[in-house]
């Protein structure tokens, strides 16, 4: 049985570490590990997980040195230094938002380089952490294919979105980061090009992790409707006050970085069922928009610029994803054995299977159950 935090603390710790550096990284004994990450009063990350992964690497025998970055709100390229740390390592693990940040640039990317949206231990140890990495990774390469070959793709939420499309061609080959994701999360992003319909906000409006601003966020009094066709948003809809604040989020933020305020790049869903983020998303909305997206009762779509992610999340609660009218997300519940290859998958990884059946429900939630602003 799929070990968690609660059972056995260190061990299942070590589980999340062998998953990391072993099944994801492909780390031998004598290799070289660079840890990346960021300074302890950042508040993203946990301090003490560089630690525990170094610890855990060393009785693997691998050669770990840890390298710490400032955070940076604006997104740039890792520094020269940085890059020859990277090229001269074998493997690079980021503990900090640069990884993040960079995940769609090319540069340096040449080696094998590891973005841990793992924020904590707890989070390593759970579910989310240890349930093998290739077998959810195999799921979004089975998702992935589900959705480029289908006919018809309809998205809706019990808040209002309603979008309906299909992919752009037939086992198309998306854009997807430069680096490798661990957990694997979601899967790659759905272009927009073929799409319209509406995506209703409630709660907020807020970054993507790409670059930091403020504000970062702006408030949902109500129900929001973003209306799109294709790449374009065509219109907010809402009372008075929810539209000016839309409109005036993205003006500000196009305006700060020189973007397209309008353009919506694409969209995806999160498909790891151990993915949990237990504190309302508002007590600090920066980390719960770079972990919480890996649950499938997220889904979000990337606006505000014409590249990956965009500046400006769209984010969708409890999605039902109907792909050619299966609904293979189910208010915001994912049943891979409603996919070519999924019941096979689950048949032969028990554990991923038990975690599917009892998966996490807590995405940041308010008390009232829905996402909020304060």
């Amino acid at each position: 049985m799929l070990k968690s935090v609660e059972d056995d603390p260190k061990n299942a710790l070590s589980l999340g570490v062998h998953n990391l550096l072993i099944n994801c990284a492909n780390c031998q004994p004598g290799q070289k590990v660079l840890l990346v990450h960021e300074t302890e009063n950042d508040g993203y990350f946990d301090p003490n997980l560089v630690g525990e992964i170094a610890h855990v690497a060393a009785q693997l025998g691998m050669i770990t040195e840890c390298f710490n970055v400032p955070f940076k709100p604006i997104v740039t390229d890792p520094c020269d230094v940085l890059g020859a740390k990277m090229a001269a390592s074998d493997c690079t693990i980021f503990l900090a938002r640069l990884g993040d940040q960079i995940r769609f640039r090319e540069k340096y990317a040449s080696k094998t380089q590891i973005i841990c949206y793992a924020l904590d231990c707890a989070m390593l140890s759970s579910p989310f952490g240890t349930l093998n990495y290739a077998g959810i990774d195999t799921l979004k390469q089975l998702i992935d294919r589900a959705l480029s070959r289908a006919k018809h793709i309809r998205v809706t939420c019990p808040a209002g979105t309603d979008f309906i499309g299909r992919s752009s061609t037939l086992d198309a080959q998306y854009p997807d980061v430069t680096r490798k994701r661990f957990p694997v999360s979601v899967f790659a992003p759905m272009p927009m090009a073929n799409f319209s319909g509406r995506v209703a906000q409630r709660g907020f409006l807020t970054g993507t992790g790409s670059n930091y601003y403020a504000p970062w966020s702006c408030e949902v009094a109500d129900t929001l409707f973003v209306n799109f066709e294709a790449n374009r948003i065509t219109g907010f809809e809402g009372t008075l006050k929810d539209v000016a604040a839309a409109k005036a989020h993205y003006d500000s933020v196009s305006r700060k970085f020189n973007l397209d305020a309008h353009y919506v790049h694409s969209w995806h869903a999160g498909i790891h069922p151990g993915c949990e983020y237990k504190e309302p998303a508002a007590i600090n909305m920066e980390r719960w928009s770079g972990s919480a997206f890996g649950n499938p009762r997220l889904l979000h779509l990337h606006t505000c610029g014409d590249y990956p992610p965009g500046e400006i999340s769209l984010n969708v609660l409890d999605p039902t994803i109907l792909i050619d009218d299966i609904a293979v997300w189910d208010a915001g519940i994912l049943h891979p054995h409603r996919i070519p290859g999924g019941a096979e998958l689950l048949a032969a990884n028990p554990d991923m299977a038990t975690a599917f059946a009892n998966p996490a429900t807590r995405v940041g939630q308010a008390p009232c159950g829905n996402l909020q602003y304060g």
